[in-house]
């Protein structure tokens, strides 16, 4: 494979936008991105913005970002400008490669991606996989997520479905989470506007504290809680019955069990 250079979103909704913002943000050049969304009006300064694909074009990775169920209908449109010197990389949940390479019979190579929105700001969890990528072409892949937050490689395709319902929509549980706490918090007497304040500054400083410790994220909450004291109190509400672990369980299986169903849909339809 060359090097990854030339890059074509097609589609640039609200992760693809990310994406392309977090490369941004990390100094890429605008002038290394083009992007298929007829639905778009503008982009950012410097990044071509295409009404519908190229006639002809040579891109070292095409971003494929569409929303899952219009893979069937976009794919034929683009097709053409994923050659054999391509990487095709997806965003798509639930499209596993064998899916892909029929969209893209041509393509060099297919790498699926699962990031969240913190990759604009180059805070995000990228799982990877990919069954055919040469050590230097997975080597530069590498690199250029590292710029959105850190490139988790997965050991198997299979286990983009756990990674997704964590990494992928857990933001999803986290905001619930700061907003339930901020209601709580309302419950117990505070303003609701300053509680809100409260929780997410909070949860940012909590979060900031834990990725940057040696420490594991229970040590940290064993070492915040005294005997006795009211930490501990609220965490005996929290670990009663192993309350919230069941809780998260249950939220991330269900979340799993979707990705597998989308996969299996996928697989059907194509």
């Amino acid at each position: 494979m060359k090097t990854i250079d030339a890059i074509l979103f097609v589609g640039l909704g609200n992760m693809a936008g990310a994406i392309l913002d977090g490369w941004l943000a990390s100094g890429l050049e605008p002038g290394r991105f083009s992007a298929i969304d007829p639905g778009r009006e503008s982009a950012p300064d410097g990044v071509t913005l295409l009404p519908e694909a190229p006639a002809q074009g040579e891109f070292d990775l095409v971003m494929f970002g569409v929303k899952p169920q219009l893979l069937d209908a976009v794919a034929p449109t683009v097709e053409h400008v994923v050659g054999p010197e391509t990487v095709l990389m997806s965003m798509l949940a639930g499209a596993p490669v064998s899916t892909l390479r029929e969209h893209f019979p041509r393509a060099g190579a297919f790498v699926r991606l699962m990031p969240n929105l913190a990759a604009a700001i180059g805070a995000s969890p990228c799982g990877l996989w990919s069954d055919d990528l040469d050590d230097e072409t997975r080597a530069g892949i590498t690199r250029l997520v590292d710029r959105l937050g850190s490139a988790e490689w997965l050991e198997s395709e299979e286990l983009f479905h756990p990674f997704t319902a964590l990494a992928g929509s857990g933001p999803g549980y986290v905001y619930r989470f700061i907003e339930t706490l901020a209601r709580a918090g309302a419950d117990v007497g505070l303003d609701p506007g300053q509680a809100e304040r409260m929780a997410v500054q909070m949860v940012e400083g909590a979060a900031r504290l834990a990725a940057g410790a040696k420490a594991s994220p229970g040590e940290l909450a064993r070492r915040v809680a005294s005997p006795g004291g009211t930490t501990q109190a609220g965490l005996d509400v929290l670990d009663d019955g192993d309350a919230m672990r069941t809780l998260m369980r249950e939220c991330l299986q269900a979340a799993r069990d979707r990705s597998v169903e989308m996969a299996g849909k996928s697989s059907k339809d194509g």
